[in-house]
């Protein structure tokens, strides 16, 4: 395999790229243990990498797979039957769980009534409102509360409309044959880097809770939705930029590290994926490629349940008293108790749902049509 090409090298069926989205998402713990918390990293390309690289990695893992996807069948009734089923079901349990299990047994261990907030109508507002990937609503008749990061139960959710966004444009691009021209991807990425290059660093606006009080006009909120969503844009392209060109970008270990390195220089920058970008989305792809080890090529992916239900487990722990914790040993202990939660997400909600999709796809395949490869 000394010689192989990214394309040549990655196996579908055997690959790390899932325990690799499992340590995304426990990274993800581990960033949120700190502002959750109500403690900030002071050394800044430490934490602008802590907060910005797991869910970078995950955009640049999702442009490469969703690309490929697309170009592996390409009908946008399937693409998007496949995407909803592995999105939306756990998206909606998980909402259904914090709203009538999670937010009352905070009530209960702050004095509170859950009775009164069950009968309410606040949990359905809250599993109503954010439905549709889009998150509106952020409490559940005000808890949580007293805490540092109050009044919302799962941050995590808000990158999800821009997943789903980047699964649009997929599908728009494919449906109108842009996506087989050479040139797209490298031109829209560029464009993207451009991009994010001209907007200034927001991190101190985004990670203010809502405790903090302090006001956002509207232009500074308008200018906040363009940096993250110019953020997502770059993330999802290099991912796809390296599937376009995984049969010419060699499949090296020796340049996967140099690849992590070039990342954690980058963090003295103030955007580090001006120049992190493509490194990183190279280093994870690549090395998930490589990785061949029984062990990590994880049939189960937990690492979506472990995304969504970390948040709310972490707010549940603070309210129990934990937040006096150091930060990484308050996100062991907060991954440990989220696990279970992702197991359970993945075996009744995820798994079940996926076979939905095996079963709507084999119903609506055309026999004459074989998807020309990517």
């Amino acid at each position: 395999m000394g010689g192989a090409s990214l394309g040549q090298a990655f196996d579908p069926r055997n690959n790390a790229l899932n325990a690799w989205r499992l340590v995304m998402a426990t990274g993800v713990i581990l960033c949120h243990s700190w502002p959750l918390t109500g403690r900030r990293v002071s050394f800044e390309p430490a934490h602008q990498l802590l907060r910005d690289v797991w869910v970078d990695g995950f955009f640049a893992v999702s442009g490469f797979l969703i690309t490929w996807s697309w170009f592996k069948n390409p009908r946008i009734r399937d693409f998007f039957v496949a995407r909803g089923l592995r999105i939306l079901p756990g998206l909606w349990v998980c909402l259904i769980v914090v709203a009538f299990v999670i937010a009352p047994i905070s009530a209960v261990i702050q004095g509170g009534s859950p009775g009164k907030l069950l009968l309410s109508l606040e949990p359905v507002k809250y599993v109503l409102a954010n439905s549709a990937v889009l998150i509106v609503k952020h409490d559940v008749g005000g808890t949580p509360q007293g805490i540092p990061w109050p009044g919302q139960w799962d941050g995590s959710l808000w990158t999800l409309i821009f997943e789903a966004m980047c699964y649009i444009v997929i599908a728009v691009l494919g449906s109108l044959g842009l996506l087989r021209r050479r040139w797209l991807i490298p031109a829209l990425f560029v464009l993207a880097l451009f991009w994010s290059a001209r907007l200034p660093p927001l991190s101190g606006v985004v990670e203010e809770p809502p405790s903090a009080g302090k006001q956002i006009d509207a232009s500074t909120a308008a200018m906040v939705m363009e940096a993250v969503t110019a953020r997502f844009a770059v993330m999802f392209l290099a991912g796809a930029l390296v599937y376009q060109f995984r049969d010419v970008i060699p499949a090296r270990w020796w340049l996967v590290a140099p690849s992590f390195v070039i990342v954690l220089a980058a963090s003295l920058l103030p955007n580090y994926r001006l120049v992190g970008a493509i490194p990183l989305a190279y280093a994870i792809i690549v090395s998930g490629a490589l990785i061949r080890n029984r062990l990590l090529n994880l049939r189960t992916d937990v690492s979506y349940g472990m995304y969504i239900y970390a948040w709310p487990i972490q707010q549940l722990l603070i309210v129990c008293g934990l937040g006096v914790l150091n930060p990484f040993v308050f996100a062991i202990v907060a991954a440990v108790a989220t696990l279970p939660l992702a197991a359970l997400s993945w075996f009744v909600v995820e798994k079940p749902a996926l076979a939905l999709k095996s079963r709507f796809q084999r119903r609506s395949v055309v026999p004459a049509v074989a998807p020309r490869p990517g």
